[in-house]
């Protein structure tokens, strides 16, 4: 019993790192040539698996897209450990470094702004992100850190658009390269008229914090790792 027990979990743990094996590569993949221009072989040959593999964990190609949108707040989140207005901050401050150098992140973005070439029309992703900071803002209203008149539902949305929209406009400009500076102003401004007065002095919110915070996850030093 025990041996068919240690078989079990065996085989349970390989299934699980195929899986994530697949993901790995299908982001990097879905990041270099898009939707259209993935193929299943291209993916396979990244991956270092059979098709069966593929087809035993995804149902297809367009599931395996959808999978790799849906996965982008598991590469954030549960490395930040701050709370409140503080954690909704550095989640974004975060988020601005991991798109230059995340491949899994990256491909989420890209597949979520290209659904329609792949027959998708999922607005899971942004749902997700704005419930996940409609949490932080939960909680920064129980902690006195958010003035009365603000709407938490609403913000939680505006700042998922206004980071998408961002986001686009810094890969135009930089291919990213200066998202942490505009993620820092976006929060320079819309702080002073959310945040409560104490909150609003001890928030923090820079471009060294935003860096400080990434290489904190064993990420990369600024320069190194990041897509050309």
């Amino acid at each position: 019993m025990a041996r068919a027990n240690t078989g079990r979990a065996l085989k349970q743990e390989r299934a699980i790192h195929t899986r994530e094996q697949l993901l790995k590569a299908a982001a990097e993949v879905f990041d270099e040539f898009g939707y259209a221009g993935a193929g299943i072989n291209k993916i396979l040959q990244r991956a270092g698996v059979t098709a069966g593999a593929l087809y035993f964990h995804f149902k297809d190609k367009q599931n395996l897209a959808q999978e790799v949108m849906n996965a982008q707040r598991s590469t954030i989140e549960p490395h930040v450990p701050t709370t409140g207005l503080q954690r909704l901050v550095d989640i974004t401050l975060i988020w601005s470094h991991s798109l230059q150098a995340d491949p899994l992140l990256r491909a989420g973005v890209r597949l979520t702004a290209e659904q329609a070439a792949s027959g998708l029309q999922d607005a899971t992703p942004y749902t997700a992100w704005a419930r996940s900071f409609q949490d932080c803002l939960d909680v920064a209203r129980a902690q006195g850190e958010l003035r009365e008149q603000v709407r938490s539902e609403e913000l939680a949305e505006f700042v998922v658009g206004a980071c998408t929209g961002m986001q686009e406009y810094a890969q135009v400009v930089s291919r990213r390269a200066d998202l942490p500076r505009r993620t820092v102003g976006m929060w320079r401004l819309l702080l002073p008229g959310i945040a409560t007065g104490p909150a609003l002095d001890r928030i923090e919110n820079s471009e060294e914090r935003a860096l400080s915070l990434w290489t904190s996850l064993g990420a990369p030093a600024e320069g190194e790792g990041t897509r050309p």
